[in-house]
């Protein structure tokens, strides 16, 4: 199997709401949208990311069409997680967790959009 992109989709209440977070503090930009959804990329590559509005019709199957959320988060790997996360809650995220590091060597911090949907920066350290 040859993967040419990738792309993560979230149903979400509001759309607008976490497409503006993920633009405002994220530098994610918009590669299309329409009624229901947008799909977001960093100009930096990696991956996509699609919010769709919760109860869309077209997203199948319908049982597991319910909100994303609960025990879900987005990690972003970062060079500077201080300077990111001094700029981003200095803009009003709001913050789940300030930077801390684990024993193994990750540093992260947590901030959340306006539907709950958790953004994890980390950076690696010695």
């Amino acid at each position: 199997m040859k993967v040419s992109g990738s792309a993560v989709s979230l149903n979400v209440a509001d759309v607008e709401a976490s497409a503006a977070f993920a633009r405002t503090h994220l530098g994610f930009v918009e590669a299309m949208a329409a009624e229901g959804f947008v799909s977001l990329e960093h100009p930096d590559g990696g991956f996509n990311i699609v919010f769709l509005a919760t109860g869309l019709a077209t997203f199948k199957p319908a049982e597991v069409a319910g909100p994303a959320g609960q025990g879900l988060l987005l990690a972003l790997v970062v060079g500077d997680l201080d300077a990111e996360y001094e700029r981003i809650a200095g803009a009003g995220a709001r913050v789940l967790t300030p930077p801390e590091t684990e024993p193994w060597g990750e540093r992260y911090c947590q901030v959340a959009d306006p539907n709950g949907i958790v953004w994890q920066l980390v950076q690696w350290v010695a």
